[in-house]
């Protein structure tokens, strides 16, 4: 017997994007008259998949939030990825901030998604496996539908359809 149509959820960022959306953030902050003499620096840390920010003060701080959000938009990274931490004081009255990039979906989030799907006037079944969600169903139109209403859901993460069968 035949497979069924499916197609799976899923919530990841390219990392090598965000290395090159932070260089170039970097390199405008190098560029900036209002940070010239400044301290402020931008810090991609792989490992830890964070970004971190040091700024002299608050404005500073939010300048620099602003250029990395247009960074990620200009790379076209989703700002539903970039979890802004709260500041806090750093060496010679400076501010640090973390900015965490989320991927995955946890399991209240994808227990949303499914609520969602579930509410839908078609007629598909949606798994939770692991940090991603398969939906499957008869009709490849139900399975666009989904698609489709998902896109223009109010979701706080960023989500992209792979493995379409």
């Amino acid at each position: 017997m035949a497979q069924q149509p499916s197609f799976d959820i899923v919530s990841q960022i390219d990392l090598q994007e965000v290395d090159n959306a932070v260089n170039q953030a970097k390199k405008e902050l190098a560029t900036r008259f209002d940070f010239k003499g400044s301290k402020s620096t931008l810090e991609f840390l792989k490992d830890e998949k964070k970004i971190q920010i040091i700024a002299d003060d608050d404005m500073k701080l939010r300048n620099l939030q602003d250029i990395l959000r247009t960074r990620f938009a200009s790379r076209k990274i989703s700002q539903k990825s970039l979890e802004f931490m709260t500041a806090e004081k750093a060496f010679d009255g400076c501010l640090r901030q973390e900015v965490a990039l989320t991927q995955g979906i946890s399991q209240e989030k994808a227990k949303e998604i499914v609520k969602i799907i579930k509410d839908l006037p078609v007629k598909v079944q949606a798994a939770i496996q692991g940090d991603e969600i398969r939906v499957t169903s008869k009709n490849k139109d139900d399975l666009q539908s989904v698609m489709q209403h998902l896109r223009t859901a109010p979701l706080t993460l960023p989500i992209q359809f792979t493995n379409f069968r």
